[in-house]
């Protein structure tokens, strides 16, 4: 083997075999014990699983229909954990999230009677392309599952009305880290695919950064403990502060600064910035840019109604809005009808 051919050889199987050991790692010993954990350290080792196989199937195309069919089957489960491990990030508290094990009933026994039934050495047209291709395309439209789940943190990076946290630029990372090794290996050739083991290795060492992250400033990046503990505000007090932010809102017209944070408003009100998300999110069912969106566009409807000399933009403005586009979006969103067709209308 020449040196070159060993350096690509160490480099991708070392990717391949960081990852068991960082799945061990998040199956075993990663505090506090929380399932997230358990889908990220299935979902390292099933994608370690099928990287393995393609390095050594690269380097070996000998290599045994048995072992290239084990890599396989456990490419067909990265993407369920994928989107299992997004969801318990995103939803940590969802009582429908046992949907999980109703998955996993389904694709188990599926991924068994193909393997019994059709064996990748016995059915070799039937595996390339169509179960490969399959198996592919089923990982993508998890990876599409687990972006909508995230939408709001997506839309977020563009409109720039939250700042955006380490969880989400983790959650992004592995999002299109998943999306590259799906192109790389659907596009490639079943014999010149090693591309999809070095990108692998890439994003591995990347995700070791952040874990030497969340080590070294103890947080809770891969660990989604319940966002607010047991400390739920009380139903009584919870609506004397809902009365006490809507007087704030509507007298001090805070919603009007373009660049409000919900510190700034959780101050007013004496809470801490996690009690004010709690109240929005347990009491409001808003989170804090749909909470100062709606104060916005109803302060919008009235202008629009009472300030007919007023451009559209800048009423928008006026409103809180920092761009043309952001306001006519979020008053189609909430009015069901564009600012100029209200205006009409009214």
């Amino acid at each position: 083997m020449e040196v070159s051919r060993e350096l690509l050889f160490f480099f991708s199987a070392l990717g391949a075999f960081n990852g068991l050991v960082l799945s061990l790692y998040f199956l075993l010993f990663a505090k506090p014990k929380h399932i997230s954990n358990i889908f990220l350290g299935i979902f390292l080792a099933m994608l370690s699983i099928r990287i393995g196989k393609s390095v050594f199937f690269h380097f070996n195309p000998e290599l045994s229909f048995h072992y290239l069919q084990f890599g396989l089957t456990a490419c067909f489960f990265v993407g369920p954990f994928l989107y299992f491990y997004v969801k318990s990030i995103t939803n940590p508290s969802d009582k429908a999230f046992n949907s999980w094990k109703y998955h996993l009933a389904a694709l188990v026994p599926l991924a068994l009677i193909v393997g019994f039934l059709y064996p990748f050495k016995e059915h070799i047209s039937l595996w390339r392309p169509y179960i490969i291709k399959t198996i592919y395309i089923q990982w993508f439209i998890y990876i599409l599952a687990s972006c909508y789940l995230i939408r709001h943190r997506i839309k977020n990076l563009f409109i720039r009305e939250e700042k955006t946290t380490s969880i989400d630029i983790w959650l992004f990372s592995i999002l299109i880290g998943n999306i590259l090794l799906v192109v790389s290996y659907y596009f490639t050739s079943f014999v010149n695919y090693i591309s999809g083991a070095l990108t692998f290795s890439f994003l591995l060492y990347i995700l070791l950064l952040f874990v030497f992250y969340n080590k070294k400033n103890k947080s809770i990046l891969f660990n989604a403990t319940k966002k607010y503990g047991n400390k739920k505000i009380a139903i009584e007090k919870a609506s004397q502060l809902r009365g006490k932010l809507n007087s704030i809102m509507q007298n001090e017209q805070l919603y009007k600064n373009a660049n409000i944070k919900s510190s700034d408003i959780a101050k007013k009100i004496g809470l801490t910035t996690h009690q004010f998300s709690q109240l929005l999110n347990d009491n409001l069912g808003l989170n804090f840019a749909s909470f100062i969106n709606e104060y916005r566009i109803e302060a919008a409807k009235n202008m629009l109604q009472n300030n007919s000399n007023l451009t559209l933009e800048a009423i928008g403005y006026e409103c809180g809005f920092n761009s043309k586009s952001t306001f006519f979006t979020t008053f189609k969103k909430l009015a069901g009808t564009t600012p100029s067709q209200f205006r009409n209308q009214s």
